[in-house]
């Protein structure tokens, strides 16, 4: 008796120090998610026809709507029954909702600067302040989801409705199937061209535009736009999220609409005004949601480059966006003009920019960077096309945006895998490194002497 007791404690104890990192619940949570998605997706009945999925196909599936990518390898619309595309709808909303919700709250955990331990632990003894901040946040997460799909939904429920003659229920459940997919930044559509076919039309693509932004700008936006109205009083990262966002939008508008007009292949066979949208559409998309209006494979090289930057960037963080987020990049940015005019130290809305925070952008994108290179040079030997298109493929997975220049299925199954391990890295990867690195940071009670290697 007390042998099993002893053995009991001992796997107790285990079990504690695997899970003393918050951030380790993320990897295992959505492990669980796309496993069960897996299973799920693999029954006859989640496929038309006879059959059933394969277990690659099942499993790129499942993890493409888990971490909200809107990669696939069959014909969702086609391929998938109702009960496959209600599976997949489910896994996009726990997606999104889990991202959201696990980043808020390890970002409110990393912002009070205390060690993870001993902050659960003052909550489990309080049981007041710190349980309240999580039943709030895990709410304003829920409800700010809800309130943009359930609008967005409504919208384009009225336009497939009213505009395209859909019967009632086959237009509520693309509006809502597509509300869902938009404002998670998943990408995943139930028409076999993607939105192709709805390219010049405001109704369908601007509410799916809003709920993409809206997703791809985090949590926390959201939370401090409803308590301070005045951008006086916005914290940094509002300023930066928002600042970046607008410049990003208007900076990928310009860039796509340009490098495409002529192109009769894309944006040169449709007129003015529905040049401009498409172009839009093109910027917002890669903020990451994989829908899309024209066909990236007709593209020019310029353009496909252009977007790889604007997925790899991505969007928010403790959004529904992927990428190494717009604060990443901007605080990286700016401490490299800090550099170039040699301050001592890199500023920005006032504020001076915490070098520990600068180390660990730097880390997180030099990360993503060597993740992308390593997955392309694997890739490239698997599939008949060119580098641009597999590093197109590989960045869109990584970045958890979804888009594809159409090779995605000429993978075979070790690519599918790879391209399936990449979205998994890219979506809870970020997430449990920045939060790792934050709270692991601190103060060492001696200095070494001080080295100079040359640079450059």
């Amino acid at each position: 008796m007390a042998l099993r007791g002893s053995s009991l404690t001992t796997r107790l104890a285990s079990r504690r120090r695997f899970f003393r990192h918050p951030a380790q619940v993320v990897v295992v949570a959505f492990a669980a998610t796309i496993a069960l998605g897996t299973v799920l997706l693999m029954l006859p009945l989640a496929t038309e026809g006879d059959g059933h999925a394969g277990f690659v196909t099942a499993l790129f599936t499942a993890t493409s709507a888990v971490c909200v990518t809107g990669l696939v390898v069959v014909d969702t619309p086609t391929y998938w029954s109702g009960f496959g595309e209600g599976v997949i709808l489910g896994l996009i909303q726990l997606g999104g909702l889990g991202v959201m919700t696990f980043a808020s709250l390890l970002g409110m955990l990393v912002f009070r600067r205390l060690g993870l331990r001993s902050r659960l632990t003052a909550q489990t003894e309080r049981n007041t302040a710190g349980h309240g901040e999580v039943r709030s946040v895990i709410r304003g997460v829920i409800g700010i989801s809800l309130a943009f799909e359930a609008v967005v939904a409504l919208a384009l429920f009225l336009r497939f409705w009213l505009g395209y003659d859909e019967r009632v229920g086959q237009a509520a459940y693309h509006g809502v199937f597509h509300a869902v997919s938009a404002f998670n930044n998943a990408g995943f559509a139930l028409f076999s061209d993607n939105l192709m076919g709805f390219v010049g039309d405001p109704w369908i693509i601007l509410p799916i535009c809003i709920a993409i932004i809206a997703g791809g700008l985090g949590f926390p936006v959201w939370l401090e736009l409803g308590r301070r109205h005045r951008p006086r009083h916005w914290s940094l990262h509002t300023k930066l999220t928002l600042t970046m966002t607008v410049l990003l939008l208007v900076g990928g508008t310009i860039f796509v609409t340009a490098a495409e007009w002529h192109n009769d292949r894309t944006l040169g066979a449709l007129d003015g005004p529905t040049r401009l949208l498409a172009g839009f559409t093109q910027s917002v998309m890669p903020r990451t949601a994989g829908f899309n209006t024209l066909d990236y494979g007709q593209m020019h090289e310029s353009t496909l480059l252009g977007t790889d930057i604007l997925m790899f960037i991505g969007g928010g963080s403790a959004g529904t966006a992927g990428g190494i987020k717009v604060t990443t990049f901007i605080l990286l940015l700016f401490a490299v003009l800090a550099e170039v005019r040699g301050d001592r130290d890199a500023h920005v809305f006032g504020r001076r920019l915490d070098d520990r925070a600068i180390r660990q952008a730097l880390a997180v994108v030099l990360l993503a960077i060597g993740a992308v290179v390593l997955a392309t040079l694997c890739l490239i030997p698997m599939v008949e096309a060119p580098t641009s298109a597999v590093l197109f493929e590989a960045t869109s997975a990584f970045a958890t945006v979804g888009l594809s220049t159409g090779i995605t299925s000429s993978f075979p199954p070790a690519g599918e895998i790879i391209l399936a391990v990449l979205m998994f890295a890219g979506r809870v990867g970020t997430i449990t490194l920045v939060s790792a690195l934050a709270v692991r940071s601190r103060e060492n009670l001696y200095r070494l002497p001080e080295g100079r290697p040359l640079i450059g």
